[in-house]
């Protein structure tokens, strides 16, 4: 009765990491002097990037209540570590930014918690802010969860306003975890049955790697109690460990006689083989004898990119960097693929388009890699003239438009929240994007639900940003998939003095494809550095060439050391290096940096 399990959910940027310092400030959690800003977020990209990637567990004390706080990703691209976070908690603290108001995010993560049946404590934070509505964010909470507003908490993250009163209301209003085993349908709907499991069972929602330690799981556990020495195993992988230390986040990993149930923790496997732990499984007593607890849906890649390594020398680095990225975050996932040009290399899976700069940013600093990265692409289903189907996840195996019968490709139905006064240039840029608006629906005084769906295509053909463009910043999008329909696409590839590079193929609408030519040959001539001799970049598509620049070589005065005597020692010298020009242009091999795929990646 005297534990408290909850998270903090909320849009990004809506002020999540700051209330958590502050709520580690007044529980004592952290002495004043070792305070920073972010505490909770541990990783150099987090702090550089003022967002959170990695959900972090936190043990707070509050009087006689033990609070066992989840700090939790706002980013789309980062659901998938909401949902884990949620199914360890018995309630969330629903943030929204008095600032902003309720966002598209806000209804996800909001959609996600009840359906895993959470108790919800609404909060409007950023309250010290000159530009805060208050009133008007409370309208929009009360309307949206059909709620008094005076049970709508205030607080300031920055000056710590509120934080105490919320504290006593989480206390109040969010359920102790029971001693008793929840049972998680395959809907992720909460129930209950039985009650006092004696042998210890636990839900991985988290692991890391140590080098020293192995694998490190972080566990809720649901039944039992488990201590340093128990004899365990992993459910679902069948593998059995003993425990060489338990312990509690707080924040930093700090080592318990034991963890009970309702707790949330740590144990220390000392497994270091890959593939053996993963979230969803559950630890359970050596020899129980009970079903696993249902775990998580496996996450589902909608972006997929190609990953080589510059010099297949490095290709076993660069795997064992991807083993141990994934022992990080278990929502990417990779394959070994092989490319004719390339060479060996691994086709990755993401969440979107930030889950994959954030991947490749950690392989560049972590593992100092010199990689190649192809364009960002989704899957289609194409079925042949010959009635084959196949499923293309790499752009550069689509096939030529006369050998397709047909082609599918995934849908969204998306939500976008903007004030009123943005709707004209919304549905302008909709229209551009192929969609098709499904509703709108006014809440609050000034804001204003917009439901579409859009080909997946078009939504990672830089939407985001534009969208932030068109609305100032004040719009917000979140997304799901729907599903599959007809596509009109071809591929468009990349010539390179002449050769092809796979890297930067893509797969366009047929609607788009002059300008998506003209975009990619421009953008890589300003990318490209001069080579010692001329050449073309062309666009290629529908088996002609559809755009085309030229790239002058680098020149040098061959003659610069002569001085005196007759001019033809100077011609023979330059028709000499006229000649090796020529010869280089034919066998010459344009070399491409790793930041030229890079800043290809990037969206304008």
């Amino acid at each position: 009765m005297n534990i408290r399990n909850f998270s903090i959910i909320a849009h990004i940027d809506h002020g999540k990491s700051t209330l958590a310092d502050r709520m580690l400030e007044v529980t004592g959690t952290i002495e004043k002097r070792k305070m920073r800003e972010q505490v909770l977020d541990s990783m150099d990209l987090e702090r550089e990037r003022g967002i959170t990637i990695k959900m972090q567990p936190v043990r707070m004390k509050y009087g006689d209540i033990i609070m066992n706080l989840i700090d939790t990703p706002g980013h789309i691209d980062f659901s998938y570590e909401v949902s884990r976070a949620l199914r360890a908690v018995e309630g969330s603290i629903l943030l929204v930014d008095a600032t902003q108001g309720v966002q598209a995010q806000t209804l996800t993560t909001l959609g996600m918690a009840r359906k895993d049946g959470l108790t919800i404590v609404p909060v409007v934070s950023k309250i010290d802010s000159p530009l805060a509505r208050i009133e008007e964010t409370k309208d929009e909470i009360s309307q949206l969860l059909d709620i008094p507003k005076e049970t709508i908490l205030e607080v300031s993250g920055r000056t710590g306003a509120g934080v105490k009163e919320l504290l006593d209301a989480i206390v109040k209003r969010i359920p102790s975890p029971e001693r008793k085993e929840e049972k998680l349908s395959a809907h992720g709907q909460r129930g209950t049955f039985a009650t006092n499991f004696p042998s210890f069972r636990s839900l991985v929602f988290d692991f890391k790697y140590s080098n020293h330690k192995g694998v490190i799981v972080f566990i809720r556990v649901f039944s039992g109690l488990v201590k340093k020495g128990d004899k365990l195993f992993f459910k679902s992988a069948g593998k059995s460990f003993q425990a060489l230390e338990v312990g509690v986040f707080s924040p930093e990993e700090k080592e318990v006689a034991s963890l009970e149930s309702g707790e949330i923790g740590y144990i220390v496997t000392g497994i270091k083989e890959p593939g053996i732990a993963s979230v969803g499984d559950t630890v359970a007593a050596y020899g129980d004898s009970m079903d696993a607890l249902p775990g998580y849906e496996k996450a589902k890649p909608v972006v997929w990119a190609s990953i080589y390594p510059e010099n297949q020398d490095y290709f076993t680095a660069l795997r064992q960097a991807l083993l141990r990225l994934r022992l990080s975050d278990s929502s990417f996932s990779f394959e070994e693929e092989t490319s004719g040009i390339l060479g060996r290399g691994f086709r990755c899976g993401f969440l979107g388009m930030l889950h994959l700069e954030i991947i490749t940013e950690r392989l560049k600093r972590e593992f100092d890699l010199p990689l190649i990265i192809t364009l960002p692409s989704i899957t289609y289903r194409i079925t042949y003239k010959t009635n084959l189907s196949e499923i293309i996840y790499t752009p550069s195996l689509f096939p030529e438009a006369n050998l397709i019968q047909s082609v599918e490709e995934p849908w969204v139905k998306a939500t976008i929240i903007t004030p009123p006064d943005y709707i004209g240039t919304i549905l302008g840029l909709l229209r551009e994007h192929e969609a098709e608006v499904v509703e709108t629906e006014s809440f609050g005084d000034a804001r204003t639900s917009l439901v579409f769906e859009m080909p997946l295509r078009e939504l990672m053909r830089g939407f985001f940003d534009q969208l932030k463009s068109v609305t100032s910043g004040f719009g917000s999008i979140s997304y799901e998939i729907s599903g599959e329909r007809p596509a009109d696409v071809v591929r468009l590839d990349v010539l390179v003095a002449d050769e092809a590079v796979p890297a930067f193929a893509r797969v366009v609408s047929r609607k788009q494809v002059e300008r998506e030519s003209e975009r990619a040959v421009d953008k890589l001539k300003s990318a490209l550095p001069r080579q010692m001799f001329s050449f073309k970049i062309q666009a290629k598509a529908m088996g002609r060439i559809i755009s085309s620049r030229s790239l002058s070589g680098m020149k040098k005065d061959v003659t610069q050391h002569m001085y005196g005597g007759d001019i033809t020692r100077k011609m023979k010298l330059r028709e000499k290096q006229k000649k090796g020009k020529k010869k280089m242009k034919i066998l010459g091999k344009v070399n491409i940096p790793q930041d030229v795929f890079l800043k290809m990646m990037r969206q304008d």
